[in-house]
C-alpha cells in the first residue's frame, strides 16, 4: 500500500511549487481542456505543433491537487520536443512512473488526467479566432 507521505516527495514538490510552463500559450495550435468531477480537478492544456509534427511548445493551466497540477508539470516537461507519434505512444503506465511515487487507483486518476487531456489536445486543432476548430475526447467522469 503507497505511503501517503511518499506522494509528497522532493521532485513532486518542485513541479507543485515551480512549474514547468504554467500559463497560456499565446498563438496556439492545439488546445484541450477536461476534469475530474470527482475530486474537481481541472487543467487545460495548449500545444504549438512544428511543420516537422512536433510539439515546439506545451503548457498547462489548472487547480486540484498536487498530484494532478504536479504531474502536469512533469508531462509538459517531458513532452516539448517530442513528435507526435511520441506522445501518442506514450502510455498511462509512462506516465505513473513519470511522475514517480506509488498512488493508490483514486489518486492515478489525478495524476492521470493530464495526460488524458494531451492525448485529445493532439486532435483539437484551434482555429484562428483560437476557438476549437473540432470536437474534443471526453473529460475523465464522461469515460466511465
Amino acid at each position: 500500500m503507497p505511503n501517503e507521505q511518499d506522494i509528497y516527495e522532493e521532485h513532486v514538490l518542485d513541479h507543485y511549487e515551480d512549474p514547468y510552463h504554467r500559463g497560456t500559450l499565446e498563438n496556439a495550435s492545439h488546445m484541450h481542456q477536461g476534469k475530474n468531477p470527482l475530486c474537481g480537478d481541472s487543467i487545460v492544456i495548449t500545444l504549438r505543433l512544428d511543420d516537422k509534427n512536433k510539439v515546439s511548445e506545451a503548457w498547462f493551466e489548472g487547480e486540484g491537487c498536487v498530484i494532478s497540477q504536479a504531474s502536469a508539470s512533469m508531462l509538459i516537461e517531458e513532452m516539448e520536443g517530442k513528435t507526435i507519434d511520441e506522445v501518442k505512444a506514450f502510455t498511462a503506465e509512462q506516465m505513473l512512473e513519470l511522475f514517480g511515487p506509488k498512488l493508490t487507483p483514486n489518486r492515478q486518476k489525478c495524476c492521470l488526467l493530464s495526460w488524458k487531456i494531451l492525448q485529445t489536445a493532439l486532435h483539437s486543432p484551434l482555429n484562428e479566432d483560437g476557438e476549437t476548430a473540432a470536437p474534443g475526447g471526453p473529460s475523465l467522469g464522461e469515460e466511465q
